[in-house]
Parts: structure tokens; sequence; C-alpha cells
């Protein structure tokens, strides 16, 4: 072959190559096999949803999903930011929705997960009709769970708010007929406070660790159009929302398979929510 002949082939080489290379490499928003999925330290019913989850995606997307694990809520959305996670899955619409408003608007939602309804719990009454006059009723002293709390108490029929709202708080209460005394404390200690007040206004996870079971509650958030932005999301920066490995990461967890493992384990407690329609 002639020196000519070798350039030549040498350069058809050299454009195939590149060719290959942008168009199957991992580049910018182009997809990636691997996927980091930044959640909260988990328990292990979560982890065997997500082990569930891990196995569809690589049977039948060809993705690797690996987790980074979190202790505080404020971590995973500014590891997401900042590129050290690919998605997170963790928060519902409106802790979303508040991150975003302090933050730039550089997240959204991909797909839905599941959502795990607040309640009210009693250790002084049976049913809800039974609230006296002057009790007290303890609720979560955060934006989110102070709204969310406060729309259960008004489905519950035990007082109502202004119409239009995002977020609700005592200042919106329009009608209170047993005069409740409604006191807000830190979510953690709502389930705490229980025995020393008639009512409280507990999220699932902490009801779980007070050892107060879904069927023990008097009154449970309806899934309607008001919870609607309490549905658990998985998350990715605004640029890779149309990554197709993200969207079948999405994929991997919106499955039959995944709906009954959520039952399995959390029963009435959690419910999946990507086919449920909230009216």
């Amino acid at each position: 072959m002639s020196k000519k002949s070798w350039i030549i082939s040498g350069i058809a080489v050299v454009a195939v190559a590149a060719l290959a290379y942008f168009s199957f490499g991992n580049h910018g928003t182009s997809d990636k096999k691997t996927v980091t999925v930044g959640i909260m330290s988990s328990s292990k019913d979560d982890d065997a949803i997500w082990k569930s989850v891990s196995e569809t995606a690589k049977d039948k997307y060809g993705i690797t999903i690996k987790f980074k694990q979190f202790s505080d809520y404020s971590q995973p959305n500014k590891a997401l930011q900042n590129g050290d996670v690919d998605l997170n899955a963790f928060q519902h619409y409106a802790f979303l929705d508040a991150y975003n408003k302090k933050n730039g608007n550089e997240l959204t939602a991909i797909g839905e997960t599941a959502i795990s309804p607040i309640r009210l719990y009693s250790d002084s009454y049976k049913k809800v009709s039974d609230f006296k006059s002057g009790d007290t009723i303890v609720i979560p002293n955060d934006p989110s769970n102070e709204s969310r709390a406060l729309y259960v108490l008004k489905y519950a029929g035990l007082i109502d708010l202004k119409s239009g709202l995002s977020l609700a708080t005592t200042k919106d209460i329009t009608s209170n007929p047993k005069n409740l005394n409604i006191k807000e404390v830190s979510a953690d200690q709502t389930a705490r406070n229980l025995q020393d007040v008639q009512g409280a206004v507990i999220n699932g996870n902490y009801a779980q660790t007070a050892g107060l079971k879904y069927q023990d509650a008097i009154f449970v958030e309806p899934l309607n159009k008001d919870s609607h932005q309490w549905v658990n999301i998985i998350v990715a920066r605004k640029k890779d929302k149309n990554n197709s490995a993200y969207k079948d990461v999405v994929k991997a967890y919106q499955t039959a398979t995944t709906k009954k493992l959520i039952h399995e384990k959390y029963g009435d407690s959690e419910v999946a929510a990507w086919d449920k329609t909230f009216k």
C-alpha cells in the first residue's frame, strides 16, 4: 500500500472512531448506563424495594443503579444540584418546590413513586366526632407538614381553611367549631406528645418509630387534589430531564412488581402513586 493510501486509511479509521465516540460515548446530557441515586438512609423494607427496582433496571434496560445514602434531608438536593448524584428519590412535590424557590429552580420531578398518608392519632378517643371543646391536637411545625396536618384536620371535619392555598398555616383557619387548641411542635415530637394531649397528626415514619400502627389512626389523609403535592418523586436536574437512561430508572420503579412490594412491606400505610388519580 502506498504512503498516500496509508494516510487515507488512517483518516478513515479516525473518522469512524470519532463517529462512534460521539454517537455512543457518555457526554453532556447523553445517556449513562450507570446511574447514581441519592436516597435517605433507609429501612430494610425500602432496601428490598430498591433492590427490585435495580434488578429491573439492569435486566430490562441495561442500567446499573448505584445508591448514595444521606442522613439529613438538606443534603440530597444539594448533591444533585452539584452533580454528586444523577437523581434523587426522597422528597415530595412540596419539598422540591420550597427548595427550588430558594436555590435557583434547577431541579425537576421526572417520575412519581409513592405517598405515605399522614394520620391523626388519639389515645383519648376512638373516632373524630369524640373530640370535645377546648381539646388540644398537636401538629408538626415545619411549613410543609404543618399545612399537610391542617388539611387532615379539615377533611376530618374539625376545622375549615381558606381556599386556594398551597401551604396553609394556623392563621388560615376560618372555622374551628370545637375551639380546638392546635399546638405546633417539631415533627419528630408529635408522637411523644400524644399521651399528653387529645390528638396528634403524625407522619408515617415517626408513627412507625413510635410503634403506632396504621390501623390505630382515627383518621387518615385522603388521596385527593390537596394531597397530591405530598406524592414522593424521582428528581433530576432540569437540563437532564429528557435523559432516556434516567427515564428508564423511572420505568424500572413504576412497575406492577414495585407496587406489589410496596403493599407487601407497608400495607395501606404507603401507596403506589404513579397511576393514582387525585381528584
